[in-house]
């Protein structure tokens, strides 16, 4: 079992917000593999189902972004998982929008929700990155993390879930480098993003 958690804020004055790529990519993937329906579940909403032959829990926490860590602990508890099966995506303002990154364990750089899981299960969970830019102004960063996208934004936005979802396997199977190129190349290939700046970062 692979426990996937997208974070967000529950609601729909949220639902649009940058902060929320990770529910629509984990929604994305549900859409994607044919999940069961949603139900309320570990302090949050989760949907199970198969990815490539792996069993995955989709797990989106109702919690608000500060208190993620409640759900994953309640869902990885459940299901005896330790940090290296749980993957969580998340915005990433140090990506470029429409930049993915994946890694395992590292600092927070910030992230609230991120903070919350660290404390609640330990450092060594998978990341998925999922660039949103930055405001390149500090004290505005809190308002650009909790507006909707822009009208502009959003080709790009369904275009790198839905290239998440395509290669949510790899994931499942350990292999983060390979999603990773994978991802980038689907959205050259959509014509979003340029050169990559390496992976790891």
């Amino acid at each position: 079992m692979r426990l996937f958690v997208g974070l967000g804020n529950p609601g729909s004055k949220y639902a649009g917000n940058r902060h929320n790529i990770g529910f629509m990519a984990v929604d994305a993937i549900a859409r994607r593999h044919g999940f069961a329906p949603w139900r309320k579940r570990f302090h949050g909403e989760a949907a199970e189902g198969v990815v490539d032959g792996a069993r995955v829990m989709l797990l989106k926490p109702a919690t608000f972004m500060n208190e993620s860590g409640r759900a994953v602990a309640d869902a990885a508890n459940f299901f005896k998982l330790d940090a290296s099966a749980i993957v969580v995506f998340h915005d990433e303002l140090d990506l470029p929008p429409a930049k993915v990154r994946v890694k395992s364990g590292g600092g927070i750089a910030g992230h609230n929700g991120l903070r919350s899981i660290s404390d609640h299960v330990g450092n060594d969970y998978r990341r998925v990155r999922l660039g949103i830019g930055h405001p390149g102004i500090r004290d505005i960063v809190h308002a650009y993390v909790l507006s909707d996208f822009a009208k502009a934004d959003r080709p790009w936005v369904e275009a790198l879930c839905e290239a998440a979802a395509d290669n949510a396997g790899l994931l499942a199977a350990g292999s983060d480098a390979t999603f990773q190129n994978k991802v980038h190349l689907a959205m050259q290939a959509k014509g979003f993003g340029g050169a990559d700046e390496g992976a790891g970062k």
